[in-house]
């Protein structure tokens, strides 16, 4: 064939569901690149029907320290596709740390006692619970895989390799449309060492951010290789190494938290309001929410005990009322947040995040779709009215000295 007639591809290019898949991964993951990309190649694969037969979709294991996203990439993928974060067959390995407790997983054989009463968790049913027409995809996660019996460990290697699973009544599982997810903490104490510069001569702002996330990897795979037999490790797909969060992806995912809140007072029968938070009271969030050592989770706990807790007693003592705007600050003189109306049930037309409000509802990948509080939907769409200046803002009293667990 000439030249002239030849027509050159792009095997680089996704299709624009891909796109969609990746771009609302990224709205609710922060810093871990490689998995996000893994995940979409996977999908894409999926959507093509070129996965390998008679093998799972893919076999992926997550490494990395705790609060780094593992765990929490999987419900994403779960939410962005079914609608439902917990469309997620969740395994905890630590339950399975005797090898009569698979029972628990696959049912008791017939004739055993408390045959009829042991439920198998791994079913044909629950595997297609959540498909729909257009995604017939299941997604099994084993948390803490390390944490397994021996016997959870024979019956994951004929699962990983075959796709089959043999329950104790003698019923057959297919898991050829099924992504297997594991996460484990190994390596995890070594990780925040580096992280925190050891003994304090280094910290990690002298530390290249990609050496050190070389470093990272190899620390992580490193502990899986000594612990995982080869039998096992040649049947995972794909590694994927999730890195400690640092500062600036630590306030990404504080906006993703905030927002979240928001979500669930917009949710609320009766106290539909809306809040912002100044400068400093991010920053002193910030503050109580870095730890190396627990990640994420531990911002989301001060997010809880500073903001939510607070919110909860001002909506149960009738200080807010629906329509009201919040503002959350940070007061030096008395070392916690102050909150303050900056208008009185004045129904204020604002610019919110787009995710958080719509004309009607928010679609999702499954056909589902969330819904909007009826009377904040009705703020929001309403036509702004010419309203005075509202007065300064009055303080409103809310400690939070008697919910705050460590003290």
């Amino acid at each position: 064939m000439s030249a002239a007639h030849m027509q050159h591809l792009d095997p680089n290019r996704r299709s624009g569901e891909s796109r969609e898949f990746e771009a609302a991964l990224r709205k609710k993951i922060v810093g871990q690149d490689e998995a996000i990309g893994a995940l979409v190649d996977i999908y894409q694969v999926f959507r093509a029907g070129l996965h390998s037969p008679g093998r799972p979709v893919s076999n992926l294991l997550f490494l990395g320290p705790t609060g780094s996203g593992k765990t929490r990439i999987v419900e994403a993928m779960g939410e962005i596709l079914f609608g439902d974060p917990h469309a997620v067959i969740k395994v905890d390995c630590a339950e399975f740390q005797h090898s009569h407790e698979i029972a628990k997983l696959i049912g008791s054989p017939p004739g055993y006692l408390g045959h009829r009463e042991t439920h198998p968790l791994i079913t044909q049913e629950a595997l297609a619970q959540y498909h729909t027409d257009t995604v017939k995809l299941s997604l099994l996660l084993f948390d803490e895989i390390e944490k397994a019996s021996d016997a959870l460990w024979q019956l994951l290697l004929g699962i990983l390799d075959k796709a089959t699973l043999t329950l104790g009544d003698n019923r057959r599982v297919d898991l050829s449309q099924t992504l297997i997810f594991m996460t484990s903490n190994l390596g995890g104490a070594d990780i925040s060492t580096l992280m925190s510069g050891g003994l304090g001569f280094v910290q990690p702002s002298d530390k290249p951010s990609d050496k050190m996330d070389t470093k990272v990897e190899r620390t992580a795979t490193e502990a899986a290789k000594r612990k995982f037999s080869p039998e096992f490790m040649n049947r995972i797909d794909k590694v994927v190494v999730f890195h400690p969060l640092r500062p600036a992806q630590l306030e990404q995912v504080l906006d993703i938290e905030l927002d979240l809140v928001q979500r669930r007072v917009l949710d609320t029968a009766h106290g539909q309001f809306v809040f912002r938070l100044t400068r400093a009271a991010r920053d002193f969030l910030l503050r109580e929410g870095t730890d190396i050592k627990y990640g994420a989770r531990h911002l989301k706990r001060a997010i809880e005990r500073h903001v939510v807790y607070p919110l909860a007693n001002l909506l149960s003592t009738g200080q807010i009322l629906i329509g009201d705007v919040l503002s959350i600050d940070w007061d030096a003189a008395t070392q916690q947040l102050s909150f303050a109306r900056t208008g009185e049930s004045t129904l204020v037309t604002m610019a919110p995040p787009a995710a958080l409000f719509a004309a009607q509802a928010v679609s999702t990948w499954g056909g589902r779709a969330i819904e909007i509080p009826a009377q904040a939907n009705a703020r929001e769409t309403q036509s702004p009215v010419a309203a005075p200046a509202p007065p300064a803002p009055a303080p409103v009293a809310a400690s939070r000295r008697r919910h705050d667990p460590e003290r």
